[in-house]
């Protein structure tokens, strides 16, 4: 009884998936034939190869990667010292820095799209790779998370380390970090998939084509008339899942031990 739940609870889950996979492998004239074809008894590939050869589908990949791939890596480092800093230093205004991170994440994303906007373009960076990466560095969850886990970290081991001579970077380097694994895996995760399907402000901050994401790049493929190319756009939507998916696979062992290792901590 319990198999029968969960493979039905996957099979929803699927069903979206498979529905899209099903449409970028048909033409779109036998898209809206009744009853339909759920499965394709002949698959049309045309939709892929229409999308990667009249489109530059490959680099709006490059991009996202570029973008998405270069947060996170900044933004585990800054915010893991910023965690570190806010949980075992003391200095005057913590908790007004602390409080002001909290107040940010209340403010709705729309409404810092213009004066967000007005400040990249005064600093000459509109349609340029800056303007997508450094206003993502801003964003404070990633340090809230770390800190919550900085504060499961038993303060002897810190003070062990301080016996033996060691400076606040060496118990950040070679204490705070290692025990503190499975949430820079969850900040990385959520990070990297914040930034890989974030669509209003590349929208915004970028022009040129050559500059454009997967998912500002996907909206281009509808067309401003009312017939829609609804296969191929499956198809964008498809392999536009591809990379997400593949990183998701290289680093699901680590993924799931370190957040089963932090689970069982806790």
């Amino acid at each position: 009884m319990r198999r029968a739940a969960v493979a039905l609870f996957c099979l929803v889950a699927l069903a979206p998936f498979l529905y899209v996979l099903s449409t970028s492998l048909k033409q779109t004239r036998v898209l809206f034939d009744y009853p339909p074809d759920w499965i394709p008894n002949d698959p049309y590939g045309g939709n892929y190869t229409k999308l990667l050869t009249d489109y530059p589908f490959v680099r709006w990949v490059f991009n996202t990667l570029l973008v998405a791939g270069v947060v996170t890596a900044v933004k585990l480092c800054i915010d893991s010292m910023a965690a570190y800093a806010l949980t075992r230093m003391r200095f005057a205004g913590r908790r007004v820095v602390l409080g002001a991170m909290v107040a940010t994440i209340m403010i709705p994303p729309a409404l810092l799209i213009i004066p967000l906007f007005f400040i990249v373009r005064d600093a000459g960076l509109l349609d340029t790779y800056w303007a997508l990466i450094l206003p993502a560095l801003a964003n404070p969850v990633g340090v809230l998370i770390l800190r919550a886990f900085i504060q499961a970290v038993p303060e002897e081991l810190e003070h062990a380390a301080r016996v033996d001579n060691a400076n606040a970077w060496q118990v950040y380097r070679h204490v705070i970090l290692p025990a503190i694994r499975p949430g820079l895996v969850v900040v990385a995760s959520y990070v990297f998939l914040v930034q890989y399907v974030d669509f209003v402000w590349p929208l915004v901050a970028t022009q040129s084509d050559s500059k454009l994401l997967v998912s500002t790049g996907l909206a281009t493929l509808k067309p401003r008339t009312i017939n829609v190319d609804w296969g191929l756009t499956s198809a964008g939507c498809v392999l536009s899942m591809v990379p997400i998916t593949v990183v998701f696979l290289v680093f699901q062992r680590q993924l799931v031990g370190r957040s089963l290792v932090a689970g069982l901590k806790g």
